[in-house]
């Protein structure tokens, strides 16, 4: 794509974008003010928003790597409690007419506001992360196969557990979060059919705060450690923390998702009770749809990150799991099956 000149300006425009963005979600910007058509990538968080160590701030490390790759402006606007369709529909629409392009959803609640926005802003890319219901020409739905990567944390579970009893915490009861618990259940069974799963979803709907809850999770995860669970996997986002928190604290091991927990400073004084963490590559869809769009060639349509692409995996940062030579092998099997299609991984 042909790079504008850009030009420094503190006017009316970037007051106007402030203005109307303090109105639908608080937002943060990042570089200088671009003219219109060049302001480059802007995403809008999911529940639980920026800090929950987990599926946001990887939508914002893409982001940021993008920025400093291309030099352009960004922008990422958090979410408000109670928020409406409507709501969501105006900051991505308030996003797109300020010239920003990609505008990123994070997360399959924002499917009805990118629908709207994109109809209203052809011309500007649309992402959603999470969602593969949305059929434009100008959208690109950012999915991942989580349930092979939770697959993987079933066979790490299920070599790992010395009661025989591990368990699951979902934040919200949706075929979404059905996929982890789906893969996770069967990579244990699969490796180890005496291992019994605990399975325990926060709440029926976001608004309850199943994704934002950690006292939530921690409750869920003790209730599971006192049925002799010693190893818990969450996929619950910010409510994942309460579940780390409560392993750390009766000496069992959390299973964390989306990035790679060890290594969040947040979740520092709990990392030598992450045994690994099932991990979708958010940052990398954010950034390669910044990238297509820069390139002149907008990702649009379904595009999926899975174990063959390198997208969705278990991460190796715990040491004791890293140089476990028996879980390592397994896992390793498990993923070259799943791969070539011998194992077929439920995802319901």
């Amino acid at each position: 794509m042909r790079r504008i000149s850009r030009i420094t300006v503190a006017g009316a425009a970037t007051a106007s974008l402030a203005l109307v963005l303090a109105a639908c979600g608080s937002t943060s910007t990042s570089g200088s003010s671009g003219e219109k058509g060049n302001m480059g990538l802007a995403i809008a968080y999911d529940v639980g928003g920026k800090g929950d160590q987990s599926f946001n701030d990887a939508a914002y490390a893409g982001l940021e790597q993008a920025k400093k790759e291309f030099g352009y402006d960004t922008a990422d606007i958090e979410p408000n409690e109670g928020e409406t369709d409507a709501d969501k529909t105006q900051r991505l629409v308030s996003l797109a007419k300020q010239g920003h392009n990609p505008v990123i959803g994070v997360g399959y609640a924002y499917a009805p506001a990118v629908k709207e926005a994109a109809e209203k802003y052809p011309d500007t890319t649309f992402g959603i992360v999470d969602d593969s219901t949305i059929s434009a020409k100008n959208v690109a739905d950012l999915v991942f196969s989580e349930e092979q990567a939770s697959y993987l944390a079933g066979v790490a579970a299920a070599k790992s557990t010395k009661s025989n009893v591990v368990g699951f915490v979902g934040g919200v009861d949706i075929p979404l979060i059905h996929k982890f618990q789906a893969g996770f259940a069967q990579g244990v069974k699969d490796t180890d059919p005496k291992v019994q799963v605990l399975s325990q979803y926060l709440t029926q709907t976001a608004e309850e705060g199943g994704f934002s809850s950690p006292d939530k999770g921690k409750t869920a995860a003790e209730g599971q450690i006192e049925k002799k669970a010693d190893v818990v996997y969450a996929a619950a986002g910010l409510s994942g923390q309460g579940v780390i928190e409560a392993a750390a604290a009766n000496k069992v091991w959390a299973i964390g998702v989306d990035s790679d927990q060890y290594q969040q400073e947040a979740l520092a004084k709990y990392k030598d009770s992450i045994l690994t963490s099932a991990m979708k590559d958010v940052a990398k869809a954010v950034y390669n749809l910044a990238k297509s769009v820069e390139d002149g060639k907008p990702e649009t349509g379904i595009v999926r990150g899975d174990l063959k692409t390198g997208e969705v995996g278990l991460s190796n940062s715990n040491p004791k799991f890293a140089d476990d030579a028996e879980v390592q092998e397994a896992i390793k099997t498990a993923k070259e099956k799943i791969i070539s299609g011998e194992i077929k991984v439920k995802s319901s």
